[in-house]
């Protein structure tokens, strides 16, 4: 699939998480909508999965640490054939598939349930290492949030992923620069990540989260890397896509919606 239909399907993606949570009248729309170019490369050039056969030996996995980006993830399952669209209308509700972090349980096609922050990093090292004991050739992806990496684990974990050599390990960073309580700055820095995961023995990558070539030419770079697990960090613009969402800032973490305002998002993403 070239880089204009994956461009388009990120832009699906955006329209249908928007739409989700707009029909709900409240969510976190800011860290949903930053990762949907990622989400579009993984699920529509990279990830070996099958819709029809979710729980595939040998699939690609993906753990969404940062599981408040939920909403995106089910769009992005939707538009991949996991479960009809329709059933997007029912985020969070009552009986719902789909709750608004990921449950594992619940959804076709979500490998981890997210947890407190910090801990999806650690499954992620699990599952890789489990894949490489059982010979399945499986990659495994994680995306995880800068707000989250100020947690202990997430560094535990990334001293095993190199410990174990786990060449089969992408994780992805979501550098949007704000969490629920301000700037990442202004609650604890995690200035300059592409340097902490490079001194902890990580191959990485630097790059625009929003460009959808840079994207994959840094996964393709990640399966030349041997023995080591590989970081991106995606530079990216929390509530890309909305324009009122992304001047929100800090207060786009997760917000309501009016009817006016669902209206004037989704023409915006048309």
């Amino acid at each position: 699939m070239g880089t204009a239909e994956l461009r388009n399907i990120a832009k699906q993606i955006r329209y249908y998480t928007t739409d989700e949570i707009a029909t709900l009248g409240v969510g976190h729309i800011g860290g949903s909508l930053s990762i949907a170019d990622v989400l579009a490369v993984l699920y529509f050039k990279e990830m070996n999965v099958d819709p029809k056969n979710p729980n595939m030996e040998n699939r690609d996995r993906l753990v969404v640490s940062k599981g408040h980006a939920g909403p995106a993830v089910y769009a992005t399952l939707a538009l991949k054939g996991y479960f009809p669209m329709e059933e997007l209308k029912t985020l969070n509700v009552e009986g719902t598939n789909l709750p608004s972090h990921c449950d594992r349980t619940l959804t076709p096609g979500v490998d981890m349930t997210a947890g407190s922050l910090g801990q999806g990093i650690s499954a992620a090292v699990g599952m890789a290492k489990a894949c490489k004991i059982f010979e399945n050739g499986a990659r495994v992806f994680c995306i995880i949030g800068d707000g989250e990496s100020q947690e202990g684990q997430v560094w535990e974990a990334c001293m095993s992923a190199v410990q174990l050599k786990l060449d089969n390990l992408v994780v992805f960073m979501d550098y949007n620069k704000m969490q629920i309580d301000g700037t990442t700055d202004e609650i604890m820095s995690v200035e300059n990540p592409a340097e902490r995961f490079r001194a902890f023995g990580f191959n990485v990558y630097d790059i625009d989260g929003h460009d959808i070539d840079a994207i994959i030419a840094s996964i393709d770079g990640a399966k030349q890397v041997k023995d080591k697990p590989t970081m991106i960090v995606l530079n990216t613009v929390k509530g890309k896509g909305v324009s009122f969402v992304e001047q929100a800032l800090v207060d786009c973490h997760s917000m309501n919606f009016t009817a006016e305002q669902k209206a004037a998002a989704l023409e915006e993403l048309k």
